[in-house]
């Protein structure tokens, strides 16, 4: 069991029973969209942000990102980190279905992956000490052609499909979570090879 200091918070009840059997820390859930009209749990979560730090880690569609930017709209970031997993085809063995974009939540990831996705984020774990990299840059992107271009749009379509990564995201949260994963130079590789691969 790995002991976080920050507190998470999850879309539900399934996503916060998966992590309560991986991590030890304070899981608070926004029971979907419910916390749209929840001005308490709203409150609650903005006392605790700035009381230990809050890691969002909602799912990877398109609700998850909606409940993402709420609570980013609503918290001062400099209290908040981002827990993203990847884009995993598939269903939950509880449902009879996959959801509307078929692609696993947070309960159907591997202990593994949503520790990494926590490690990325730059979650306190106790007994592991943070290391300090030069972060990739707006300038970085524009360099890459990841912005300020005709077509960067599509290529950053391309590059999130090309390393798993959630197709709803913005350019700023793309940013955001590419610092999680990769260095500058790495990022810089990814692209290379991206262009490569598309001619």
């Amino acid at each position: 069991m790995v002991k976080i200091k920050e507190a998470i918070v999850v879309e539900g009840r399934y996503d916060k029973n998966t992590l309560s059997q991986i991590v030890d820390a304070t899981i608070l859930e926004t029971k979907g969209f419910g916390l749209f009209q929840d001005k308490q749990q709203l409150a609650l979560l903005r006392k605790v942000a700035q009381k230990r730090g809050l890691i969002i880690f909602t799912d990877s569609d398109g609700a998850g990102f909606v409940i993402r930017n709420h609570i980013k709209s609503a918290i001062d970031g400099k209290y908040l980190k981002h827990a993203y997993i990847p884009d995993i085809p598939g269903k939950e063995r509880r449902k009879a279905a996959p959801g509307k974009e078929g692609k696993l939540g947070v309960e159907g990831m591997t202990p593994a992956i949503i520790l990494e996705a926590l490690r990325r984020a730059g979650a306190t774990i106790e007994g592991e000490s943070a290391q300090s990299v030069r972060n990739i840059t707006k300038q970085d992107f524009m360099a890459l052609g990841l912005s300020g271009g005709p077509n960067s749009s599509a290529l950053r379509l391309a590059l999130l499909k090309k390393l798993d990564m959630p197709e709803h995201m913005s350019a700023n949260a793309m940013l955001q979570a590419l610092n999680l994963l990769y260095t500058p130079e790495e990022l810089e590789a990814q692209v290379a090879a991206l262009e490569i691969e598309n001619g």
